[in-house]
């Protein structure tokens, strides 16, 4: 499944860390792509919920209600420039960055995902679970039909997933 465009790409940095990309378009107005991702009420349609301070700075607790069991995490937003960049951080155990960037492209809104690893390892299964939030943010951003269950949709898109060497696209 390399070829197909909505699989992330892995690119390697330094010391073996590596890099997973998303990217996606919409021909929706960015204001709408924004409200999509930040929004509490759409947020919690495709993803889960964020209690906290909003903006740059906020810090609060961020629960993925999608997950088989839900956990709140605590999370800091690194930095939030409407409509077009938003970064934020996991700063439990497991530290995650996740920057969003929205520009608009020939008439279309496009989003790139990016998230840092710090070695190859769970690269694969971390691109099959962002994959699968992000085919929920386009069923909720375009009303079009949500993804199959997680067990159906691992089975499809997950062996996509399995070796993500740099410079492939996933």
């Amino acid at each position: 499944m390399s070829g197909d465009q909505r699989y992330g790409v892995v690119t390697e940095g330094p010391g073996g860390a590596r890099r997973l990309q998303f990217r996606r378009s919409w021909p929706d107005p960015i204001a709408d792509v924004w409200a999509a991702l930040t929004e509490p009420e759409r947020l919690a349609r495709w993803i889960g919920t964020y209690d906290g301070e909003r903006g740059a700075g906020g810090a609060g607790t961020f629960t993925m209600t999608q997950e088989a069991e839900p956990v709140g995490e605590a999370m800091v937003i690194v930095e939030c420039e409407p409509p077009r960049r938003l970064v934020v951080e996991w700063t439990a155990e497991e530290h995650w960055r996740v920057e969003l960037d929205l520009d608009v492209e020939d008439g279309r809104t496009v989003l790139v995902f990016t998230q840092a690893f710090a070695t190859a390892d769970a690269v694969g299964d971390v691109a099959t679970g962002w994959h699968w939030y992000l085919e929920k943010f386009e069923a909720e951003l375009t009303g079009g039909q949500q993804p199959a269950d997680w067990d159906a949709f691992l089975a499809d898109v997950g062996p996509g997933y399995t070796r993500p060497e740099p410079g492939s696209t996933l």
